[in-house]
């Protein structure tokens, strides 16, 4: 993340991802009109390793360089071809996009960080700081109800951030600006969308 002014002065915290470019893959359509999908992959600038035989002839058949990460959107464009070069010139200044990523994992949490509890009190002698305090009934039903808010994994989940605005394109280097900050850690994987487009099941 970093900071942007604008003609007035004010600041706008953004974060930079680069989006690309991407290369289309495979085209895959089950006679449908709302079927109609590709699949994607990131061009990086480090070396792929670890493809095995099945991939290699995959991305052979498609005429394009392996990619670590591959991905399946929707698209109503019938002039997209396989090989064809995706690049961050889609998007547009002050559009809205909604990205995806997973969040920053944090391990096993107590009440207090996973769900903000109070806690009790942090005088002496009181032996109940951190604690989440009753969870269940006595005799019935004598359990504990599912989804009770208690400690456990923390973070580290599919997460979609909807209706960030876009401030900045740099089509030169592949850079795309967004207001506000997006799920996941720096250099993490994420996918951004356009809102206007509308996801289908096929």
């Amino acid at each position: 993340m970093t900071q942007l002014f604008d003609e007035d002065g004010r600041v706008h915290p953004v974060t930079v991802i680069q989006a690309g470019p991407c290369v289309v893959v495979q085209k895959k359509s089950n006679g449908s009109e709302h079927g109609r999908k590709v699949q994607i992959g990131l061009v990086e600038n480090r070396k792929t390793k670890g493809i095995n035989r099945p991939l290699k002839g995959h991305f052979d058949k498609a005429g394009v360089p392996p990619t670590r990460i591959l991905r399946e959107v929707f698209l109503d464009d019938e002039t997209i071809a396989v090989g064809d070069t995706v690049k961050v010139d889609i998007f547009e200044e002050k559009e809205s996009v909604s990205v995806s990523g997973t969040t920053k994992g944090k391990g096993f949490q107590g009440v207090v960080k996973r769900w903000n509890f109070r806690g009790g009190r942090a005088t002496h002698g009181s032996m109940f700081h951190r604690r989440p305090g009753s969870t269940g009934m006595c005799a019935y039903p004598g359990e504990v109800h599912k989804g009770k808010k208690m400690p456990g994994r923390m973070g580290g989940k599919r997460k979609t951030v909807k209706g960030l605005r876009v401030v900045r394109v740099d089509a030169a280097n592949n850079l795309i600006l967004v207001h506000g900050a997006v799920p996941g850690f720096n250099g993490n994987y994420v996918m951004v969308l356009k809102d206007s487009f509308k996801r289908r099941q096929p």
